[in-house]
């Protein structure tokens, strides 16, 4: 009887001590799993971070960089054929647009207070149908400072003449004088402007090849114009 207690206890112990080592494999493998959620989720929070950080940013009117102090930030697009109309936007402020209701088929013109930044006025001037002598009466009343910006849609020169093409000339334009029936076109130049401007854009219509299918496809432009002093 002694003999068979003694082998039972033995028994009981070697069982609770084989009990003990499952019980701790068994923790050190929840502990292990625990261990790489978090290592694998601090892995994802970095790349999270670091996704951020290298993430283009925007900037005003849906530009990729900034613009320097006492500069107006710009961005804007020609109409696409004659279905879909130009954009104009300055400093998160859109100008002109179809969503405006404020575009229309020739040169769509804002003018744009060179000091302050504030728009003075908008205009669309139809070149294929209408009067060429409502355009140049327009642009003899623009004032010195005065930023000019202007977007072509469905056709913005086929009743352009010399006299036009002189005025807008001297606003900085130099594809003023080259621009031709259904060219997309974009500009933006100041009266009482020194140099040629460096906003200027144009796609000229093709014989054959058109994105359109007579016309070309849309152009579009960004930058920093610089504030005028008073």
């Amino acid at each position: 009887m002694r003999v068979q207690g003694i082998l039972r206890f033995t028994v009981w112990v070697f069982a609770f001590i084989l009990a003990v080592f499952f019980l701790h494999k068994a923790l050190e493998i929840h502990m292990d799993f625990f261990k790489n959620v978090k290592v694998v989720k601090a892995a994802l929070k970095e790349d999270s971070e670091t996704s951020e950080v290298i993430k283009p940013s925007t900037y005003v009117c849906g530009r990729t960089k900034p613009c320097p102090e006492r500069h107006f930030a710009f961005k804007m697009t020609s109409g696409a054929a004659n279905a879909v109309g130009p954009k104009i936007c300055l400093e998160n402020t859109i100008l002109m647009s179809e969503g405006k209701r404020n575009t229309g088929r020739g040169m769509n013109i804002a003018l744009v207070d060179g000091h302050s930044g504030n728009l003075t006025r908008t205009a669309i001037f139809d070149i294929y149908s209408g009067d060429v002598k409502e355009l140049t009466a327009f642009l003899k009343t623009i004032t010195y400072g005065t930023i000019v910006m202007i977007a072509s849609f469905d056709d913005a020169a086929s009743k352009l003449n010399d006299e036009v093409k002189k005025m807008i000339g001297e606003l900085g334009s130099t594809n003023i004088t080259t621009i031709e029936f259904r060219d997309s076109w974009v500009f933006v130049g100041g009266k009482g402007i020194r140099s040629k401007s460096p906003f200027e854009k144009i796609k000229k219509k093709k014989i054959d090849g058109d994105m359109y299918d007579g016309w070309p496809e849309l152009v579009e432009m960004d930058g920093c114009i610089p504030q005028r002093n008073l």
